[in-house]
């Protein structure tokens, strides 16, 4: 509980949610990061400590770890991060050996119709690092899952913006800046993240 001194005090400081956090919360929001490898999640889950976010790390091995991360059975993060590789407006993921595989609720890459089929994401504002993830038929599907807000990448930016843009987005945040400022200030600092786009409904 903050107190009265800690309180005006407080209120001289650069405006910043990290203030939250010094005035005695945990964290100022919670994230579920699914890291489906390749997508530099562990060196985002350290930046976004730093930032006075719980980071709730999920490691993905194969689909139905996935759909057990983001299928509304446990309670979704008001923050969804994906971490991963895309193409062709799909979400990268290896095929799992053929023993496996009948096992899955699907095998491969992640696409629209699985979005719709096995994703629930009642507002969450989800970010997606993946090459081409960014296509409007995958933000659709996204949205049809129930995210409030999709960011992603419509192109292919160097692996290094991909982690740079996460940081960013969650560094404008924690300025108190609402998403899609944040996103607009991504865009505009380079041609690398002006790739990034936001929808919503």
């Amino acid at each position: 509980m903050v107190h009265g001194e800690e309180e005006e005090w407080l209120a001289t400081q650069r405006p910043s949610r990290v203030r939250e956090v010094q005035a005695g919360r945990l964290a100022w929001t919670e994230v579920d990061l699914i890291d489906l490898e390749g997508g530099f999640a562990r060196p985002l889950r350290d930046g976004l400590d730093v930032f006075g976010v719980q980071v709730n790390y999920l490691r993905v091995g194969q689909p139905r770890h996935l759909v057990a991360a983001l299928d509304g059975t446990r309670p979704i993060a008001p923050y969804v991060i994906l971490s991963c590789h895309g193409d062709e407006g799909r979400i990268l993921m290896d095929d799992v050996a053929e023993e496996l595989a009948r096992f899955q609720p699907f095998n491969g890459a992640v696409g629209p119709e699985h979005v719709r089929e096995h994703f629930r994401l009642p507002g969450s504002v989800t970010l997606v690092t993946g090459c081409d993830t960014g296509d409007p038929a995958l933000a659709e599907a996204f949205l049809d899952a129930g995210a409030g807000i999709y960011v992603a990448p419509r192109g292919a930016p160097f692996g290094y913006a991909s982690v740079f843009a996460p940081l960013f987005f969650f560094y404008e945040l924690t300025e108190k800046r609402s998403p899609m400022a944040a996103v607009e200030r991504l865009r505009a600092h380079d041609d690398e993240l002006a790739m990034w786009q936001l929808y919503q409904r």
